[in-house]
């Protein structure tokens, strides 16, 4: 299954309490995290996830997280319920081989966008007027199409992957308006330095006026912003960084 590497399926799961709540929303099942003493807001955080889902602790920790620093944020369950069990996502697991293929036909870009945009709409018609969008690993390939469309005003990626590169770099480039922010990082088959490289040579320097930034987090792994393993210096460095410049960057583009 070449849309994915191995490091898409590994990592190590968090320890808190998620403090965001189960709503439906566009017939969407979605995991919101508000801000404290804040009922709404007229821009909110879209949160699309890795191959686990919303129901990764991991994920309902970033939720929450953001909602901390000040953003309402909403998962969106666009798996419906059926990601990638957790248990497969650790190294001691020894259950049945996991059959990447046959989930990933089930739940492919196309099924998942019509989640994301529903959701959209039915935020719209409530009242929401700007969005912000942070996507992980599988995540990252509906904001640049949000971006695309110019369905959001702030974009923000860690490691991401089914990119296409260059063309989905020179598309941002030419058809979107919000501005970028990459979270990368050293070990990286889905966005490696080549394509590191390349987003800086196509987007950097000012090339894009909207506003481009990328952060490096030396020696993390593809995974390291959601399901990395703190207990190495380096990686909780990296996933408290990226966390970091995605907060600035929804405060300096989203809602400034």
């Amino acid at each position: 299954m070449s849309e994915f590497c191995d490091n898409c399926f590994k990592g190590v799961t968090h320890e808190g309490t998620p403090t965001g709540k189960w709503e439906k929303i566009g017939g969407v099942d979605c995991y919101v995290a508000t801000p404290e003493n804040q009922a709404d807001t007229k821009a909110v955080v879209l949160f699309l996830p890795d191959v686990f889902g919303i129901q990764l602790p991991n994920n309902q920790l970033l939720i929450s997280d953001f909602a901390t620093n000040g953003f309402k944020t909403i998962g969106v369950d666009y798996f419906d319920g059926d990601p990638i069990p957790v248990e497969v996502m650790s190294p001691n697991y020894s259950g049945p081989p996991f059959d990447r293929a046959t989930w990933f036909a089930k739940h492919g870009p196309p099924v998942a966008a019509e989640a994301v945009k529903n959701v959209i709409k039915a935020l719209k018609a409530a009242g929401v007027e700007a969005f912000g969008a942070t996507g992980y690993c599988y995540g990252a390939r509906f904001v640049f199409n949000l971006a695309f469309e110019n369905s959001i005003k702030a974009s923000a990626v860690s490691h991401p992957s089914l990119l296409k590169v260059p063309d989905d770099l020179e598309k941002y480039l030419s058809s979107s308006k919000a501005p970028l922010l990459i979270n990368s990082c050293t070990v990286d088959s889905q966005f490696p330095l080549e394509s590191q490289a390349k987003a800086n040579e196509i987007l950097g320097d000012g090339k894009f006026g909207p506003g481009y930034k990328q952060e490096y987090f030396e020696g993390c792994e593809h995974g390291f912003a959601v399901r990395g393993d703190i207990s190495n210096p380096k990686v909780k460095a990296g996933k408290e960084g990226a966390f970091k410049a995605s907060v600035g960057w929804f405060k300096k583009y989203l809602v400034a």
